[in-house]
């Protein structure tokens, strides 16, 4: 396992065992996790050199961060590190901090957390993050104080000018920042951009949604084909891991898987560095503007047509959004992005006058498109 020196002090683990998708012991999302199969994934992360193990309020109803709390007191308190975050993805939680900060170590059953996070931030929940009156960082910093956090960061889904916002209020709180980065979206979500802002406030990174997931464990045949051309002893999932090793500055990178024979597979990569060619860089990214331009709208934001909308929305925003959603097959990432705007700027208030198609130099049918957001979003 190769390992990055945090601080100067604590050597991570390059790959992070995440806690989102454990194994259920039957079907459905609201079936409980298979305990014994978790146990034995990391049994196994331990023993092949992982010690970063990533949970949350939410994840798997609450129930994530019980079940890994349980199966880490195996092992000595200092022989591993473990992250949790603050649930600022529901608005109801701002007021109730210190209520949930508790739980969260009654539930892991520890005295401190190595690392915590201010939890997706994101349109929806920056302000409110701010906020003075919930007092969330300052009640967060005060336990760092107290010895019961270590490290202070944040994961994040905002777009990269509310990101610099978020920033610029409390960049100097932040030791510590968790991007979506793969090699789709480098650019298709400007996770480069997002990475070089953090680096200008000297942040290191950490990495979630290495494989979209589960979206880059298996391509096209044809797209298999041209990789497997490349590195024929490479499995395709390895791609994806080989793409963040390519990138400087980065820390820690997740996985996410959901069986102990892809979490075989994914620390078998972090045995060893393989960085990407040039040559190889290059197929990836045109093998994402592939998968990329298959689904979505080529809409430039050059804002033409924000003139002319009677409705003033925001038409590249939302289609940005509608690139998204399409990508994912749904996802939460634009439902959540929409509720931090006023249902007057929504997909839904075009009232498809069509004087954007108008205008639109790259000739795209907008409004259709907004009708499709919304039946797409129900």
């Amino acid at each position: 396992m190769k390992y990055y020196k945090f601080n100067d002090t604590l050597y991570l683990s390059r790959l992070g065992m995440g806690a989102m998708r454990l194994p259920r012991a039957g079907s459905g999302l609201d079936a409980p996790i298979d305990e014994v199969a978790t146990e034995q994934m990391i049994d196994h992360a331990i023993e092949h050199g992982v010690n970063y193990f990533d949970t949350a309020w939410s994840y798997h109803g609450g129930q994530s961060e019980v079940v890994i709390g349980k199966i880490l007191s195996k092992y000595p308190r200092e022989s591993w590190y473990l992250a949790d975050k603050f649930p600022g993805f529901d608005l109801s939680n701002m007021d109730n901090v210190e209520a949930i900060f508790e739980e969260q170590l009654k539930r892991c059953g520890v005295e401190y957390f190595d690392f915590y996070l201010l939890h997706n931030v994101c349109e929806l929940n920056i302000d409110a993050y701010l906020d003075e009156k919930y007092g969330i960082c300052d009640y967060l910093i005060k336990q760092k104080e107290r010895g019961r956090i270590h490290y202070l960061g944040f994961s994040v889904h905002a777009s990269n000018p509310e990101t610099k916002r978020f920033l610029e209020a409390c960049g100097n709180m932040m030791e510590f920042g968790q991007i979506q980065l793969n090699y789709v979206d480098w650019t298709f979500q400007s996770a480069k951009e997002k990475m070089a802002l953090l680096d200008e406030y000297n942040i290191p990174v950490w990495v979630m949604e290495a494989m979209r997931g589960g979206r880059l464990a298996d391509l096209s045949d044809d797209n298999n084909a041209k990789l497997k051309a490349l590195r024929p002893d490479e499995n395709i999932p390895a791609w994806a891991f080989r793409f963040i090793q390519s990138i400087p500055g980065i820390a820690v990178t997740l996985t996410g898987a959901s069986n102990l024979d892809q979490l075989q597979e994914n620390i078998n990569v972090f045995k060893e560095e393989k960085p990407l060619s040039q040559s190889e860089m290059d197929t990836l990214l045109s093998i994402a503007n592939d998968m990329i331009k298959d689904v979505s709208v080529a809409c430039t934001s050059c804002g033409y047509c924000l003139e002319y909308c009677p409705q003033q929305l925001d038409i590249p925003k939302l289609l940005t959004l509608y690139n998204e959603h399409r990508f994912t097959k749904g996802g939460f990432i634009a439902p959540m992005a929409l509720m931090a705007l006023p249902e007057s700027k929504h997909p839904r208030a075009c009232i498809a006058c069509k004087k954007c198609d108008n205008m639109c130099p790259q000739q795209l049918k907008i409004a259709d498109t907004l009708a499709d957001f919304v039946s797409r979003l129900g």
